[in-house]
């Protein structure tokens, strides 16, 4: 009855297929940064694009190279600059909160500037 999940299942998934997921990865990122109004939704939408091109990163190394690692371990450093980036980002806006009492981009703008 199940025959064609399993069928489904062990056949690999097309490159295709892992470029239409990053692709809207991506761009949702792009829309998180362009319309939020949060900090921590921007950082969040920042994150969101550098997952995408961690993830075709390694897709395009399985397909160009497939006995090679050099994707992963651009993946694994690109993790660990994103990482070392939250840090520093929310350091920053935790200090933001501190000074403003806000973390909205909209309403720190104009109190930054002096």
């Amino acid at each position: 009855m199940f025959d064609f999940i399993i069928d489904f299942l062990e056949k690999p998934v097309p490159v295709e297929y892992y470029i239409m997921v990053t692709t809207i990865m991506f761009f949702a990122g792009v829309y998180g940064f362009l319309s939020r109004k949060n900090m921590i939704m921007v950082l969040i939408s920042i994150e969101l694009m550098l997952n995408a091109a961690d993830i075709n990163f390694v897709v395009f190394n399985k397909l160009l190279y497939p006995g090679q690692l050099e994707g992963f371990f651009f993946t694994l450093f690109g993790i660990g600059i994103a990482a070392a980036e939250t840090a520093v980002a929310i350091a920053i806006i935790i200090n933001i909160y501190r000074n403003v009492k806000s973390i909205y981009i909209d309403e720190n703008i104009t109190e930054m500037k002096h």
